[in-house]
């Protein structure tokens, strides 16, 4: 199945706008910056809204319902214009993952997310797609939020911007359902400068 809603994660307001749980909102303004799309806010589906018909005609979607309320963006789109679960990819930030790195794939837990635990309530399935977009762990014993609600180092930032920019390097293939050369290009090792 091809996309056809790509939502990216943050929390709205410029509180928020540097630190990293605002990593999938940087991807897919990246992304709408690359497509020359327009945002304007649609409040049915709280949030902003940016129509893609070319390379491929879809829905770009920043929920603005704070990250913990983002599945109710995400559905109120996806259930107007009836598109299934498979059909969505969501961009978001992983603790998980060293900054650098970015991930696809489908399905899922939320690994503790707030946002992808009330998108998959919300939807009603964990079977939506996801590019995961490394922002590193603060370590164990440390407080997970206060780490995700402040702004990445210089080092870290450019680690980040170098992973969306290879996530956003194999959109075509994605945007077109090709989701396993996708995956093999973007989870090929880096070479070494």
């Amino acid at each position: 199945m091809p996309i056809r809603l790509i939502a990216g994660l943050g929390n709205p307001g410029a509180a928020y706008q540097d630190t990293r749980h605002n990593a999938g909102f940087w991807g897919i303004e990246a992304l709408a910056r690359e497509w020359h799309l327009d945002w304007h806010r649609e409040s049915r589906f709280h949030g902003r809204v940016a129509r893609a018909d070319h390379p491929f005609s879809s829905w770009l979607l920043c929920p603005e319902t704070f990250m913990n309320l983002s599945g109710r963006s995400v559905a109120a789109l996806a259930n107007f214009y009836r598109i299934d679960v498979a059909e969505i990819l969501v961009l978001h930030d992983e603790l998980d993952l060293p900054p650098g790195v970015a991930r696809l794939k489908q399905g899922g837990g939320s690994g503790g997310h707030n946002g992808l635990k009330d998108l998959i309530a919300q939807l009603g399935s964990p079977d939506f797609w996801r590019l995961r977009i490394g922002i590193g762990h603060p370590g164990p014993h440390q407080p997970v939020a206060n780490y995700v609600l402040h702004r990445p180092s210089k080092e870290e930032q450019a680690a980040i911007d170098l992973a969306l920019e290879r996530g956003l390097s194999v959109f075509p293939l994605v945007m077109a359902g090709q989701f396993r050369p996708a995956m093999n290009e973007l989870h090929k090792p880096l070479s070494p400068p």
